[in-house]
């Protein structure tokens, strides 16, 4: 998988890139996301982080793939924005210490295997000090039998999470609010999902 994405990034500009999320320029807009240690969890091409470093945080960005990071650290120049970029895996970092007053994951998380997810709660949930604020985006619909078998195939893990996976998942740690999203979408992908979690 981290092959995949580096080469991606290398030579092409996933779908994602490009300007900060919707939801996160809301949230900081509307003050429910306050300055402080923020840290981007599989920033790509880091302008989720560029947009909070220029807002106040005080940003760490993480990605597994070099030539994202690499992107990321040029566009924060060109930008003038201050920003920790680091290469690291998620499901067993070397590189980030807590704690963090917010966490930024777009669609991290829904792409790994379960194994995977595991080892990223394991990691990455002692990096939310009290009261911190987890913003979260991912895929979501319950899968069909044929897109299973299909992500059995490749190398990114389930691609989406069903309806309730993340509040079972992290309702023990964190109050989940559902803030925006889509479902039964035509085509593919069939739903989306955004949840603002804060550390209890």
């Amino acid at each position: 998988m981290k092959a995949v994405y580096n080469a991606w990034y290398k030579y092409g500009t996933p779908p994602w890139a490009g300007s900060a999320r919707h939801e996160l320029v809301r949230l900081v807009d509307e003050g429910r996301l306050a300055p402080g240690r923020a840290v981007d969890l599989g920033c790509g091409e880091g302008d989720n982080a560029i947009f909070m470093a220029q807002h106040g945080f005080d940003v760490t960005a993480v990605d597994f793939a070099p030539a994202a990071i690499a992107k990321a650290k040029a566009k924060a120049q060109k930008a003038g924005a201050a920003v920790n970029f680091v290469v690291d895996d998620l499901t067993n970092p070397s590189q980030l210490h807590g704690p963090f007053d917010v966490l930024v994951d777009y669609g991290t998380f829904d792409d790994l295997t379960e194994r995977q997810r595991n080892a990223y709660l394991q990691h990455v949930i002692p990096l939310a000090g009290p009261g911190a604020k987890f913003l979260m985006w991912n895929f979501e619909w319950e899968a069909r039998s044929w897109e299973k078998l299909v992500w059995k195939l490749v190398p990114f893990g389930n691609l989406t999470l069903s309806p309730g996976y993340i509040q079972d998942t992290f309702s023990p740690t964190f109050d989940v609010e559902k803030i925006a999203g889509e479902s039964g979408l035509a085509g593919w992908p069939r739903g989306w999902a955004a949840y603002l979690m804060t550390r209890r």
